[in-house]
């Protein structure tokens, strides 16, 4: 069974980098606190890290 991780989005992308808010919207989200369950794959820890202070990571 794959690891999984839940992603929640904690602060707003507004005013950021484009690039960062693409990879929110990669993740998935599009709401604020709004909690997405993802694979734990090394392109989506890539794109969570790229964007570590918007969103709030917790192992599923």
């Amino acid at each position: 069974m794959s690891a999984k991780i839940k992603v929640t989005l904690v602060r707003s992308p507004n005013g950021t980098i484009g690039k960062h808010r693409e990879c929110v919207r990669g993740l998935g989200l599009k709401r604020m606190h709004q909690t997405v369950v993802l694979e734990d794959t090394p392109s989506i820890r890539g794109m969570v890290n790229k964007v570590d202070y918007l969103v709030r990571v917790e192992e599923a």
